[in-house]
């Protein structure tokens, strides 16, 4: 439990798992220095409307969509692909928002999801062992011994690439990439090269819905709601002296901000309650998600939500649940019980990737759609027989045309054409079309649950 008073600097008295071991202390401190004295990604009162707007959801009044890569990587920075998965979590916000019938909250894993938890330290490969990818942030992916080094200069190179990221995405939301007509057209678009009538049927809904409003006087060109939007950021707190460099005290909104990110969130391998990663994450003001693995017992859960949100406020804490499409039915219920009955407020995710992923003979990590849906179905259907509300799903996405999970309706992926395009540094992430497809099945569920409501 907490021994000292809380500073941003206080998990350096705890237990720190999945943290680099830096050869060179004195350059690590530099690049910490270095880091405090630059401007923030985000600002605390954009972490304060975003909590805002989680309480929204908390109380069933709005959805949440987390999405993104598995992890950023300093070669494949581009524009093109910013965009391109910009535009991918607008064409899901939107289905999304006429599934719900409320509010899409829009959380990017973007913008500084550099650093990776791995299960083990170290990786061997034809006899010879090195230091485990721990992403771009800490060390190289290639399987040399200089690239697999720590390198704490990669921090500054984290933190400028996120800048940059993060001006793009600002001016995607305020410049038009956002517009509901343009991404409408682009799952018209979408729609009409598939086989799939409730896809066909929905957008077919969706067009009528836009109609509606215009035939209403609903100018939607000229107005702000239908051509801007807001993309919040998040990404795992896992490297903590980052972070902590990046947390500032803000008076306006009376508390400390981490300012790399609008979101964090607590891993599963890292939520020990006491551990270094708890201990950080108790003392910013942030909205905080907490990773809930099949391993998690509900006194594990108990005891996070005393320690994060002791206050029990609306908005601060988004469990994502990711058990498993096998596990999730055995283990979810008796933690939303326990929830109920502490009276606490959180917001109810789904993760269906991570605890879905499997080896395919030829050695590539992959997720298969169907495990993705079944868990996504099953998380659906435990909250509507506890009473709760299904609040979100986070989900490892990208634009592009990637071959990494296998399924999909418009362009099927196999095992045998993963190689074709398998990109991702890490785990395997949807592609555009997989994307987008989820989203209608999403929406289909929530119609579902809207329908047993009423």
């Amino acid at each position: 439990m907490r021994m000292n008073v809380w500073s941003p600097r206080s998990w350096r008295a705890y237990p720190a798992l999945q943290q680099p071991s830096y050869d060179d202390e004195s350059a690590l401190l530099s690049v910490e220095k270095s880091i405090k004295n630059q401007p923030p990604l985000v600002f605390a009162g954009e972490a304060k409307t975003l909590k805002n707007q989680l309480a929204a959801v908390s109380s069933r009044q709005a959805f949440l969509l987390q999405g993104g890569d598995c992890a950023e990587s300093f070669s494949a920075f581009d524009a093109t692909i910013i965009r391109d998965t910009f535009r991918v979590l607008m064409q899901m916000a939107i289905i999304l928002t006429f599934g719900a019938g409320k509010p899409v909250i829009k959380v990017g894993r973007i913008a500084g999801q550099f650093a990776k938890p791995r299960t083990q330290d170290t990786e061997t490969q034809n006899g010879v062992t090195l230091p485990s990818y721990r992403g771009d942030i800490i060390n190289g992916c290639a399987f040399q011994a200089d690239a697999r080094k720590p390198d704490p200069n990669r921090i500054l190179q984290a933190y400028h690439q996120s800048a940059s990221t993060l001006n793009l995405v600002r001016a995607f939301a305020q410049g038009g990439l956002a517009s509901l007509e343009k991404v409408h057209a682009w799952n018209l678009n979408f729609v009409q090269s598939t086989v799939t009538d409730q896809f066909i049927d929905l957008s077919k809904r969706i067009d009528e819905a836009i109609r509606f409003m215009k035939a209403c006087g609903i100018t939607i060109d000229n107005t702000s709601c239908f051509q801007e939007t807001t993309l919040y950021t998040s990404h795992e707190a896992l490297l903590l002296p980052y972070e902590e460099a990046m947390t500032q005290q803000d008076e306006t909104y009376d508390g400390w901000y981490d300012c790399s990110a609008h979101m964090l969130w607590l891993g599963d391998r890292t939520r020990q309650i006491d551990g270094a990663h708890v201990e950080f994450l108790s003392g910013i003001q942030n909205p905080i998600g907490i990773k809930i693995g099949p391993t998690a017992t509900p006194e594990d859960l108990a005891q996070l939500l005393q320690r994060l949100n002791p206050n029990n406020e609306a908005g601060r804490i988004v469990l994502i649940i990711r058990m498993g499409a096998e596990l999730i039915s055995d283990k979810l219920p008796r933690l939303i019980q326990t929830v109920q009955a502490l009276g606490a407020s959180v917001i109810w995710s789904c993760d269906p990737m991570h605890a879905n992923t499997i080896q395919t003979s030829s050695g590539h990590k992959t997720r298969k759609i169907s495990a993705i849906i079944q868990e996504l179905t099953n998380f659906f259907d435990i909250h509507h027989s506890e009473g709760t509300y299904p609040g979100g799903i986070h989900i490892e996405m990208t634009g592009a045309n990637v071959t990494e999970c296998i399924g999909g309706q418009q362009f099927r992926v196999t095992e045998h054409n993963l190689s074709h395009r398998y990109d991702t540094q890490c785990d395997p992430r949807l592609n555009a079309s997989q994307s987008i497809e989820l989203a209608f099945m999403v929406a289909e569920l929530l119609q579902k649950k809207i329908a047993m409501i009423s």
